[in-house]
């Protein structure tokens, strides 16, 4: 929050924060007035929230009862809650995905569907709901995602019970790109350095902790480069149009968009996150930060835009 409640006061946009990790609502009742701004992430589970989606769910159906503005309402929460649901709404889009198979686990069927589905080569294991990129885990084989899957702790397994199998995608080079959305409209795209590993989060909050390193250890005597880079030239006009029509017809405001290249060039999109946060550093070194060019300043901008319509329409 700090960074948008910086942005929010910088223009004078009134604000107040609803925790949503647990909460009484009077249903009889009207909301209060004003835009609502939804922030519900799909990894609140693993802060000790684990009712939080199941909570939204009901308070945006209590918001638009009333006719409540919301940003990122109802259909936006159901792709964030759901990469499954996400990848059939971008292929709706006509974009695609990484070849995926879901499964339920029961009795060992992830490895026996790795071994089925991915055969000796490579494969990324995911949680169907999650958010950061946590437990996202790559395999050499079937054999060793056994091994992991045999030894793991009960808490790893996906809050909603359903893994992710995926292709590995090699990058001609060990890097993302994620991209800035706000009011269905692209801000700016980021590149993510991923010799890391896969918990991609911009925040300066989230950490990378032992996340799991899908390309290698990073030499030691390399120099650290920064992880987080907006790419002056943006995207293609092609795939910001696709992207945004994604979003257009999804019903989702604000998003980070995240996708990957292959050696060929083709764009895999592989995540949709409409709890976005930006990364200071990338923003500063790009002369954007603390401007209305800015993830927060367009942010600021959009539901202050969104406020102003709102009150009008009621006077």
């Amino acid at each position: 929050m700090p960074p948008l409640v910086q942005a929010f006061d910088q223009i004078g946009l009134p604000w107040a924060e609803m925790d949503l990790s647990r909460g009484t609502f009077d249903l009889s009742r009207p909301p209060p007035e004003g835009v609502f701004y939804n922030r519900m992430s799909a990894s609140s589970h693993t802060r000790g929230h684990r009712f939080a989606a199941e909570l939204t769910v009901g308070v945006l159906a209590w918001l638009a009862r009333h006719g409540r503005r919301v940003v990122n309402g109802s259909p936006a929460l159901d792709l964030e809650i759901s990469k499954v649901r996400q990848y059939a709404a971008l292929e709706q889009a006509g974009l695609r995905v990484p070849r995926t198979v879901m499964v339920q686990d029961e009795n060992g069927a992830v490895a026996e569907a790795a071994r089925q589905h991915f055969g000796t080569g490579p494969v990324i294991l995911k949680p169907n709901r999650g958010g950061k990129g946590l437990g996202v885990r790559l395999f050499a084989s079937a054999e060793a995602l056994a091994a992991h899957l045999q030894d793991a702790p009960a808490d790893e397994a996906p809050v909603d019970g359903i893994w992710l199998l995926q292709d590995y995608i090699r990058a001609p080079r060990p890097v993302i790109t994620r991209a800035e959305f706000v009011g269905g409209r692209f801000v700016y795209a980021v590149e993510v350095d991923t010799t890391a590993g896969f918990e991609l989060c911009p925040a300066e909050a989230c950490e990378t902790g032992d996340a799991f390193c899908p390309v290698g250890q990073t030499p030691a005597s390399a120099a650290p480069a920064p992880r987080f880079n907006i790419l002056r030239e943006g995207i293609e006009p092609e795939l910001r149009a696709k992207l945004e029509g994604f979003l257009a017809r999804s019903g989702v405001d604000v998003a980070g968009i995240e996708f990957i290249r292959t050696p060929e060039g083709q764009v895999l999109v592989y995540d949709v996150n409409t709890n976005t946060n930006y990364n200071p550093g990338a923003e500063e070194a790009a002369g954007v930060a603390g401007t209305p060019r800015s993830g927060p300043g367009t942010l600021a901008a959009f539901l202050a835009a969104e406020l102003g319509r709102t009150q009008r329409q009621a006077a």
